[in-house]
């Protein structure tokens, strides 16, 4: 049986779709009711029919949500697990590809790559499947083949593939690319039965597409080569080097390769497909009600139409509203005007120079140990829920600007201060003085709840001083 590595690009920021996704807190690993787009993407490939535990390539700020994801499937245990390229720096698609298929040539197998960006919504599951079996025979060929998504509108955010003759059943040669089209564009490339939107999927022999890469754009197969040769093991991660990976270009896949390359094809994808990279995709995605409003959360709309709300942690009430996107969060609240999507990127930058906390964090923070919560913050000080996972610890450290109070609110908390060490059950509590080097470690088998009162000058995260932690952070 011809073996699939499944390769999840997870490098995206999802700028888009602020205030939900964040800087350290992308989209790709937001809970959407339940799950997330991530874990949505992984499920879609493990059971394929030679399928491998997945390659994951994400940014090192994000090492932490895919494994913690990854080991909740039980993709990261022995003899089922899951590998995670970590990239220093985004530096698009091809780069990344790039490195994977040299990950695959390197363990020795040649195995065919089925190349997925982690932010999509597929559906059926059995329309994906059976558009990767009809895509198996020629990729094992050394073709290169790309996902056409059948259209069902005249999108103007998607670029378009063209397809030529059939070369094997259900599978095409490529006339052209098209870049995203204008409105007009669009509606004559919809009216075209032999036009798709570009899915930005692919799957293709690891040799083979080096081989094109190689041709093509030199400097990154270059590049990619010797990140992918100085790569170390750093617990369950590979970080390739920085200062190779660097020297990449930033190009898309189809701007590096498909574009030029003479063994380029196309599957058709008839499926209810979205990229959700904008919250004018999620409504289009999400069911709609008679009025034609998609709602998540909890919503109450009257006498409104053609709306789109989240609430993630309160109610998110309107009325009379028409053709309006409002997404509520603890710290932040969006609304716009449908159709003006693209323009929270501008917001973003906008944030970003008045250097606002909510572009990177939500207040609900995760950590490789759990997580925590700002419940209140004040001037001088700071009131959090910690939630420590079973087995799990915080780094030895120490604060200069704050001391702490700990009191255990679930589960049992084991606690080190200087030289002194205390087990400490539910209703009790400990104190932290500034400056004590210090160690919170959960030994129980649930989930230790800390209600954590910090008071001090200074509050901000930076102000942690680690001597010893199990997660190789700095």
């Amino acid at each position: 049986m011809t073996k699939i590595l499944p390769v999840i690009l997870s490098g995206g920021s999802g700028t888009r779709l602020w205030p939900l996704s964040r800087g350290l807190y992308p989209k790709q690993f937001m809970d959407l009711d339940g799950s997330t787009l991530f874990e949505n993407t992984v499920r879609r490939v493990i059971n394929l029919p030679g399928s491998q535990a997945p390659l994951v390539i994400c940014n090192r700020e994000h090492r932490f949500l895919a494994a913690n994801l990854l080991q909740k499937m039980q993709l990261m245990n022995a003899g089922n697990k899951a590998e995670i390229i970590l990239e220093p720096c985004g530096r698009n698609t091809a780069p990344a590809v790039a490195i994977a298929a040299f990950a695959a040539v390197g363990s020795g197998e040649d195995a065919l790559l089925l190349v997925l960006p982690s932010d999509h919504s597929i559906a059926p599951q059995k329309a994906f499947e059976q558009a990767v079996q009809r895509a198996v025979e020629t990729a094992e060929k050394g073709f290169l083949l790309t996902f056409g998504v059948v259209p069902t509108a005249p999108e103007t955010g998607y670029g378009y593939i063209v397809q030529g003759a059939e070369l094997d059943p259900g599978v095409f040669s490529i006339r052209s690319f098209v870049e995203k089209p204008a409105q007009d564009k669009a509606r004559a490339l919809l009216a075209d039965k032999n036009c798709f939107w570009n899915s930005g999927m692919f799957m293709f022999k690891a040799s083979a597409i080096l081989q094109e890469l190689k041709a093509f754009v030199p400097q990154i197969y270059a590049a990619a080569e010797e990140a992918w040769n100085k790569q170390q093991r750093d617990l369950d991660f590979i970080r390739i080097d920085a200062g190779a990976f660097e020297q990449n270009p930033s190009l898309s896949l189809d701007y590096a390769v498909m574009e030029h390359t003479a063994n380029a094809c196309v599957v058709p994808l008839a499926a209810d497909w979205h990229d959700l990279g904008t919250w004018e995709a999620f409504y289009a995605a999400s069911p709609h009600d008679a009025d034609g409003n998609g709602t998540v959360g909890d919503v109450m709309l009257l006498d409104s139409e053609n709306c789109y709300l989240h609430s993630t942690s309160r109610l998110l009430a309107g009325i009379g509203l028409k053709d309006l996107m409002a997404v509520e969060t603890p710290d932040a609240v969006l609304i716009l005007p449908r159709g003006r999507g693209q323009e929270v990127k501008v917001l973003l930058d906008e944030l970003k120079a008045k250097q606002r906390a909510e572009i990177e964090t939500h207040l609900k923070v995760y950590r490789p140990w759990g997580s925590y919560e700002t419940l209140v913050l004040g001037e001088h000080f700071q009131v959090k829920i910690m939630i420590v996972k079973p087995g799990a610890s915080l780094s030895m450290q120490m604060h200069y600007h704050r001391a702490e109070h700990w009191v255990v609110a679930r589960g049992t908390a084991k606690v080190l201060v200087e030289d002194r060490e205390q087990l400490l059950a539910e209703n009790t509590s400990t104190y932290i003085p500034l400056g004590a080097r210090h160690q919170l470690i959960n030994p129980g088998h649930i989930d230790l709840e800390i209600i954590e009162i910090q008071s001090g000058s200074y509050l901000g995260e930076d102000d942690i001083v680690r001597y010893q932690d199990a997660y190789g952070r700095n």
